[in-house]
């Protein structure tokens, strides 16, 4: 019930999250899934969750709110001194709150209680970072061989990135491109779902970039929508018809050679 996409290219960070939960197809609902956190001049920093939303919520509520009193609060994730440390807060209390739902007499965690995260964010001193946190508490780096992260339902998603991803491309390139993917995923599958939150991060700016949201009547996000239909008939038109006879032949002299 959920699709996230976090992008590391040269220019910053781009995340894109749909807002779809529900119990069942009679009862759709509307949630958002991306937090930030910011310190101008400091750090920013972007969270996006799967999962069951009652662990996804709590855990960010502990993030957002655990301090040592309401009059000196700071939220203990603007506190660490390196993404790295702060992707490992971020699994220590999703695997706390995980843990605690599945009972103090649980040997394992209840897999009904999972959840994930990507977190992605820069720390003045250090470069921008990105994250996929595991229900479990460990997490991985995105990298030069793994350069940005899906959670949710990817697979419907997951080809026109991997065509068409490029660490060079710019701010809005990497927007057209996860429209291009939502859009794949939204005619797939009923559990993902409009509005999309769209949150741009640019490199050594330590400040959020463009925020916003997209609906269906969105006009860009129709001409991309239409667009990449068109784009795709195009290119099946294009493509050379399937040849019986041919295939026949083919066979034919395969086997002869054998």
């Amino acid at each position: 019930m959920t699709y996230c996409v976090g992008l590391l290219v040269d220019a910053g960070l781009i995340f894109m999250s749909d807002t779809r939960t529900n119990a069942g197809i009679d009862n759709i609902s509307t949630v958002l899934k991306m937090k930030t956190w910011e310190v101008p001049g400091e750090r920013f920093l972007c969270l996006m969750s799967a999962g069951n939303l009652a662990t996804t919520q709590a855990t960010i509520s502990l993030l957002d709110e655990r301090t040592v009193a309401p009059s000196e609060r700071q939220p203990a994730i603007l506190s660490q001194p390196t993404m790295f440390q702060t992707a490992k807060l971020v699994g220590e209390t999703l695997r706390e709150v995980i843990s605690g739902a599945s009972g103090p007499q649980a040997q394992t965690p209840d897999p009904m209680f999972s959840g994930s995260f990507i977190l992605g964010g820069q720390i003045k001193g250090t470069p921008p970072r990105l994250f996929n946190i595991y229900s479990e508490g460990n997490f991985v780096e995105a990298g030069e061989d793994n350069p940005f992260f899906q959670i949710g339902e990817h697979k419907y998603g997951r080809p026109i990135i991997i065509r068409t991803y490029d660490r060079k491309m710019s701010m809005a390139e990497c927007a057209k491109l996860l429209m291009v993917s939502f859009d794949s995923t939204l005619r797939s599958n009923l559990s993902v779902g409009l509005p999309l939150d769209l949150q741009f991060y640019e490199r050594d700016s330590y400040q959020a970039g463009l925020r916003t949201r997209i609906t269906g009547e969105d006009p860009y996000y129709k001409t991309i929508s239409a667009g990449w239909s068109d784009a795709l008939k195009s290119a099946f038109d294009a493509l050379p018809d399937f040849n019986p006879e041919a295939w026949a032949e083919h066979e034919e002299a395969e086997l002869a050679t054998v």
